[in-house]
């Protein structure tokens, strides 16, 4: 097979990208760089924060979902509600999840801004009446 004919056959077999951009997970190999022995540990990681502890599964896929939101990780997100579904979440739940995040993002950018303010020496303060 030549080089062109590799590649016709690889995208034939490729699925067709997201509206997003990226390919569907079931196109891709997942950890698909880490060596054997750092997807053990982290595999091992992960599965430890799942194991018993005071919070119930249903809680932390919420905060996973929270988690997926503010680091942008389009697959972590896709994941975790659907372990949230599974574990008995609601969509009113779920809006709620996203209504803090958006929340304590939102203050984030005013606290950064505040920040940034104060570093200028109050560059944008308002003057005293």
């Amino acid at each position: 097979m030549t080089d062109d004919s590799n590649r016709t056959a690889n995208s034939e077999n490729a699925a067709e990208p997201l509206a997003d951009g990226r390919v569907p997970s079931a196109s891709m190999r997942s950890y698909a760089l880490l060596t054997p022995e750092l997807k053990q540990l982290y595999m091992g990681f992960y599965k430890a924060t799942y194991g018993k502890t005071r919070l119930d599964l249903k809680t932390k896929e919420f905060i996973a979902i929270a988690a997926a939101l503010t680091s942008g990780c389009k697959g972590c997100l896709e994941g975790h509600l659907k372990k949230a579904k599974r574990e008995g979440a609601t969509s009113e739940e779920i809006a709620e999840v996203i209504a803090i995040t958006l929340g304590v993002n939102a203050a984030t950018i005013v606290d950064r801004s505040d920040i940034a303010n104060f570093h200028l020496g109050g560059l944008f303060d308002k003057p005293e009446s």
